[in-house]
Order: C-alpha cells, then sequence, then structure tokens
C-alpha cells in the first residue's frame, strides 16, 4: 500500500518513525509550513519535516488545504490510503481521496475527549484510564467509525508530559496494527454511538486557553492538584505570588483543616511552600517565577524572601 502521512508535531514522529520501521511504503508526508519561533523569530521547521527529510521522505507543506496546486500534487502521489496523527482538521476533498479512505490516531478512548487537548482534560478530569483511538476520518471532527482502541491505565499522579510520552509509544504501535489491518481487509468498524450509552456524559477535550490555567484557590485540594500535574510542562498552571505570574509544574497535596483563607501560604523559607485550598494544601515542589528560570522549590526559596 502507498501511504501518505499527515503530522507536525513530536507526538506524530513517533508514529511515521513505526511505521518505515515496518516497511511501509510513505509516498508523501504533509505538515505545517515553517514558521519563525523563539526570541531570535529563527525559522522553524516541524518535528515532522526535520524527520521526513531526515529520512528522504517527500514532503509537502500546503498553508491551505483546498489550493489546488496542493490537491493536484497530493493526488498525483497516488497513495492507497492517508494516516493522520496530530495534524489539522481535512477537508473532505482531501480526507475522502484515497481508495481506501483516511484514519487518524487520537489520544483518548474515543468518543470521549474528541477535541483539541485530549491529553490534558482527562488528567485534569481525574480519570481512571484513557488511551488511544484510530479511526476512519469523517466529516464531524473525531467522529468517525474505531477501528482499534489501546487503554492505558492511570495512577492519579503523571503529568500531562509523561502521559504524552506514553501515548506517543502505545499509539504508534497501535497505528501500524491499524494500517496492515486496512491492508490486509481484516478489521471491523465500530460506529461511535453505539460505544456511548445515553446514561453517561459525553466528555469532551477543548483547546486550553489562559483561563483556563489560573489555579482557583477556592477549589478542592485534589481538583487543584489534578490541574496542576494535567496542564504540565505547557501550558502549564499558575497562579499569583507577590504581584507576579507563579507557574507550577509539579505538586504534593494534603487532605486536611488547612485553618486559612484559600490561596494563603506558608513556607519556611528554605524547603517549603504550601498554598491553602478548600479542604486541604498544595504543596509545591517545581516552579517557575516571571522572570526566573524553572527551578525545584528548595533553589527557588533560596532566592526570594516571601
Amino acid at each position: 500500500m502507498k501511504l501518505v502521512f499527515m503530522g507536525t508535531p513530536q507526538f506524530a514522529v513517533a508514529s511515521l518513525d513505526e511505521l518505515m520501521k515496518a516497511g511501509a511504503e510513505i509516498v508523501g508526508v504533509v505538515t505545517a509550513p515553517d514558521k519563525p519561533a523563539g526570541r531570535g523569530q529563527k525559522i522553524s521547521e516541524s518535528a515532522v519535516k526535520q524527520y521526513a527529510v531526515a529520512n528522504g521522505l517527500h514532503v509537502l507543506q500546503p498553508t491551505n488545504l483546498k489550493d489546488p496546486e496542493f490537491l493536484a500534487e497530493l493526488r498525483s502521489l497516488q497513495a492507497d490510503l492517508q494516516v493522520v496523527v496530530a495534524f489539522r482538521m481535512l477537508p473532505e476533498e482531501v480526507w475522502n481521496m484515497p481508495d481506501k479512505g483516511t484514519i487518524n490516531l487520537h489520544a483518548s478512548l474515543l468518543p470521549h475527549y474528541r477535541g483539541a487537548a485530549p491529553i490534558n482534560w482527562v488528567l485534569i478530569n481525574g480519570e481512571k484510564e484513557t488511551g488511544a483511538t484510530t479511526f476512519f476520518l469523517k466529516h464531524e471532527i473525531d467522529t468517525g467509525n474505531v477501528l482499534f482502541t489501546e487503554k492505558v491505565t492511570l495512577t492519579g499522579h503523571e503529568t500531562a508530559g509523561e502521559l504524552h510520552d506514553r501515548l506517543m509509544a502505545k499509539g504508534a504501535g497501535l497505528l501500524v496494527k491499524t494500517v496492515k489491518a486496512v491492508e490486509s481487509g481484516r478489521y471491523n468498524e465500530h460506529p461511535q454511538a453505539l460505544l456511548h450509552t445515553e446514561d453517561t456524559e459525553l466528555k469532551i477535550a477543548p483547546k486550553i486557553y489562559k483561563d483556563d490555567c489560573k489555579i482557583d484557590w477556592n477549589q478542592s485540594t485534589i481538583k487543584i492538584y489534578n490541574l496542576i500535574r494535567g496542564l504540565s510542562p505547557v501550558p502549564t498552571a499558575f497562579t499569583d505570588l507577590n504581584g507576579k505570574t507563579f507557574k507550577i509544574y509539579r505538586a504534593e497535596y494534603q487532605e486536611t483543616e488547612p485553618g486559612l483563607q484559600p490561596g494563603a501560604f506558608l513556607t519556611d523559607n528554605k524547603t517549603h511552600l504550601k498554598f491553602a485550598t478548600q479542604d486541604g494544601f498544595i504543596s509545591v515542589t517545581d516552579v517557575q517565577l516571571e522572570g526566573k528560570k524553572r527551578m525545584d522549590i528548595a533553589e527557588f526559596l533560596r532566592g526570594v524572601r516571601l
């Protein structure tokens, strides 16, 4: 089978690499255009492009997925199947182009957590399990018929970064399994409507904005703890400390009678800093104050007086 791979970030590179190792014929790689990044605004290439170029793959970088020239070039590749991992929403003229269709790898157990940030929201909501899903694309985003799933049990303490890496590896293997099944014709399609019972709420994973990241100390300890790990390392939960933005990457929690107003803090100015919540304390261990580098709490307290 001839494959076209579509993806942009590091998460997608693992899948492309596993497909290459499995001997897949990748006739084209579609990824985001190069763009300026960082303080120096140097032109930056996507992680997928860097991998594709290093491995001699044909790269397409359309700014407009409906551009006639791009569509003509894509069609000329004569792919039997297209594979999408962490890319962007495709128009029908793209996903409907190959004879065998277009499959997508999504980092949740569909139909739950459709949307842009499944890894984050699964942890923010304190779920006990998640996973990866492969499915055929259709008109509505993340709603196509499911092919395969791979479950992952959660500890209740991992960060979004750690879960990202677990699902990146799990998803890559699942994608290879899916491509082989589609090639052989040995697979079943499962409509998502049949995978969701009406008596359970359908959970979603919308894009995360800055307001979603600000800690409300009036909430429960465990809810705040889950927010911190669900946003670490990016986009990162934060609070205000002495009028500056204070990012929290890691923390520990204690459910107890705080005896303080939510948001008030206790510190020995040496080894610990903990904030009162509705029903306990969040003790921060890995932080970054606005204008400073990220550091552990002991190093932070050596350089600042609270």
